[in-house]
């Protein structure tokens, strides 16, 4: 399963989002929506992380929860790229 995938099953998936990341609030699942990106910007604001700590931890959970994205690893190796030059 995708992310755009994701957004259709988000109201399965918000109870394992909360599991993970407890600090998160029912507004912030409303918001997310089964958005990456918005889920990323909501757990560095909540639990004051960077960008790149914030997505390991949800590329990390993602399997766990079904959720195979493939352009992840690839945005990963290319930030990395950018960092190394």
């Amino acid at each position: 399963m995708n992310w755009d995938q994701a957004k259709g099953k988000w109201k399965q998936m918000k109870g394992s989002v909360k599991t993970q990341w407890g600090k998160l609030t029912d507004d912030d699942m409303d918001v997310i929506a089964g958005q990456k990106d918005i889920l990323v910007g909501k757990i560095q604001e909540r639990y004051g992380l960077t960008k790149d700590a914030a997505t390991k931890q949800v590329d990390d959970w993602n399997p766990s929860v079904g959720i195979d994205d493939a352009n992840a690893q690839r945005e990963r190796d290319i930030e990395r790229q950018r960092k190394a030059s």
